[in-house]
């Protein structure tokens, strides 16, 4: 794989490497494989999140009241 970059931006991934006493196309890897961990989420445990979200408790309030204080711009106290 080849990846061009500007020479600003590929100065500033050498700096990033280089305070990490590593080389750029290591630097590269770790932030790619990174990247991919974030991205990468199963179905469960997505639900394991909504199931330990659902464990707590949230202001609420009336759904229409909600909405139309979001549409117009208003936080909702």
């Amino acid at each position: 794989m080849q990846v061009l970059f500007d020479d600003l931006k590929y100065r500033d991934i050498q700096t990033c490497a280089q305070r990490e006493h590593i080389t750029v196309a290591e630097w590269v890897r770790q932030v790619l494989r990174r990247a991919r961990s974030e991205q990468t989420h199963t179905v469960e445990s997505k639900l394991r999140g909504v199931s330990r979200a659902a464990c707590h408790t949230y202001p609420s309030g009336d759904i229409d009241q909600i909405l139309e204080e979001i549409a117009q711009g208003q936080t909702i106290d």
